[in-house]
C-alpha cells in the first residue's frame, strides 16, 4: 500500500470511520499473522498477539507518527506483545497447525504426493526455526518471510545493522545445518526401509 493511501486510512480511522479502520487492518492482518505464527510457532498465540496488536494500535492510532512506516509500528506492537506473552508462559510449539497454515490456497490439481512433501518441508522448516534463538528466527523471518531490509530490521528491534546481519548470517548456517542433518536422518531411514 503507497503511504499517501496509508494515511488517508489512518487519518480517517482516527477520526473514527470504521471503513478506513477496516481496509487498514486488512492491508496488514495477514502480513502480521504470518511473522506472528513462524515467530511463536503456534496458531493461537499468533491469533490472540494479532488480534490485541490491532486492539492496540486502534486504540492508539492518534499517536502515530506519520515520519515513520505504519507496517513498523504495527510490528514493533505486536513483537512487544508476544515477547510479553512468552515472559509469562513458556510457549508449545504446534507444527502440525504451523504446517496447515498455508499463505496461498491448496490448488486441486497438485498431487497428494506434492501435498505431503510441501507439508513435510513446512514442518521441517518450523522446527528448524524453532532450533535458532528468539532473535535469530526473529530476524530469518523479518528479512526472508516479510522483505523487509537489513536497515528496518535494526531500526524495528533497536540493534546495530552489523548485528543484525551477524544473526542474520549465524541462523542461516543453524538452519541449513539443521536441514542438511534432516535431510540425512531422512536418507538413512528411507535406505533401511528400503
Amino acid at each position: 500500500m503507497e503511504r499517501a493511501a496509508e494515511r488517508k486510512l489512518i487519518e480517517g480511522a482516527t477520526k473514527g470511520d470504521r471503513d478506513c479502520a477496516e481496509r487498514l487492518i486488512k492491508a496488514h492482518q495477514q502480513s502480521v499473522y504470518a511473522y506472528m505464527l513462524r515467530l511463536s510457532g503456534r496458531h493461537d498465540v499468533a491469533e490472540d498477539i494479532v488480534q490485541e496488536a490491532f486492539v492496540r494500535v486502534l486504540t492508539n492510532l492518534h499517536r502515530f507518527d506519520f515520519r515513520y512506516r505504519f507496517s513498523t509500528w504495527l510490528f514493533t506492537i505486536a513483537r512487544r506483545l508476544y515477547l510479553n506473552a512468552i515472559a509469562k508462559h513458556r510457549p508449545a510449539y504446534d507444527s502440525d497447525i504451523v504446517g496447515s497454515a498455508r499463505g496461498k490456497g491448496a490448488m486441486p490439481e497438485s498431487s497428494v504426493y506434492d501435498d505431503e512433501r510441501q507439508s513435510v518441508c513446512r514442518d521441517a522448516l518450523q522446527d528448524a526455526l524453532n532450533t535458532l534463538s528468539t532473535e535469530q528466527r526473529e530476524i530469518i523471518i523479518l528479512f526472508h518471510q516479510q522483505d523487509w531490509p537489513i536497515a528496518l530490521i535494526a531500526q524495528h528491534l533497536s540493534m546495530p545493522e552489523g548485528t543484525v546481519k551477524s544473526h542474520l548470517h549465524r541462523g542461516r548456517k543453524r538452519l541449513r545445518g539443521t536441514l542438511e542433518s534432516t535431510d540425512q536422518l531422512a536418507r538413512m531411514l528411507a535406505g533401511v526401509e528400503a
